[in-house]
């Protein structure tokens, strides 16, 4: 009885202590000893320019010496002061329909399924001088999306998020959703990302310093960022070895209990 005893002590104490949740679990970016980049770990970002979905939604700014004919090309509520919420540019800025297309003041339907905010920029300047006005005008036009929108679920605070920026990284957006819970698998976080042709789903481990050369380093707009549970977790044991020692000093005093019990029978 004592041998098996002992022996379901050692394999309770194994498990648990395997359950332990490491640094190397949970620290980002680290340089595994795999990496090309520089001592002083400067790495070159790979970002593709983002091309405009269907279902963005782009805020168009124009600006020309004649500001009472600007006024037709821009939204009526761009004067007030919630123009950059969520529900303001839902309704002032410019949705793409299921066939790509904004419906411009006057201009009437643009295309821009595909392209990048630049070239949407020149195309809407390029129709703007050929039809209303004179190089003279000096007309400046500006294209964003109405921010980049995500949303987090998984080990991490689940919603949806909005960052008013033109790039945004994958750490940023997990820091900006409340980061990513210890029991967080940081080494296999899945991206949905959507295409024109469906969705696709990305792997990325956050844990490793080439994370940063990934093409999917930086986030898109309507991305979903998942992250799983470690198998730490579902084993039920603690996240550090207190909390270890712990259980397993409760798991050896509830087996010497029952042993003492049945041999007083």
């Amino acid at each position: 009885m004592n041998k098996q005893l002992f022996g379901i002590f050692c394999l309770v104490m194994s498990v648990l202590c395997s359950s332990c949740i490491t640094n190397k679990d949970i620290v980002y970016l680290q340089d595994k000893g795999k990496t090309t980049a520089s001592d002083s770990l400067q790495i070159l970002a790979l970002s593709k320019p983002y091309r405009v979905q269907v279902n963005d939604i782009l805020s168009i700014d124009v600006k020309a010496l004649d500001k009472e004919l600007v006024q037709i090309f821009n939204p009526t509520n761009k004067g007030n002061g919630n123009t950059n919420s969520e529900q303001a540019m839902y309704f002032n800025g410019f949705t793409v329909d299921l066939h790509g297309n904004i419906e411009f003041p006057v201009l009437g339907e643009i295309n821009v399924l595909g392209y990048t905010v630049e070239e949407i920029e020149a195309m809407v300047k390029r129709e703007l001088l050929a039809q209303y006005f004179k190089e003279t005008a000096q007309i400046f036009v500006t294209v964003k999306l109405a921010g980049l929108k995500y949303t987090t679920l998984g080990e991490m605070r689940s919603g949806t998020h909005v960052i008013y920026k033109d790039r945004v990284n994958i750490l940023e957006a997990i820091a900006n959703a409340g980061d990513i819970r210890v029991t967080g698998d940081r080494k296999d976080v899945m991206i949905v990302r959507q295409y024109p042709q469906g969705q696709k789903i990305h792997h990325i481990d956050l844990t490793d310093i080439n994370a940063t050369k990934s093409e999917f380093y930086y986030i898109q707009p309507n991305d979903i960022i998942l992250v799983k549970p470690l198998k730490r977790k579902a084993l039920g044991g603690g996240q550090t070895a207190v909390q270890n020692l712990t259980t397993i000093v409760s798991v050896f005093s509830v087996l010497v209990s029952t042993y003492f019990i049945i041999k007083s029978l």
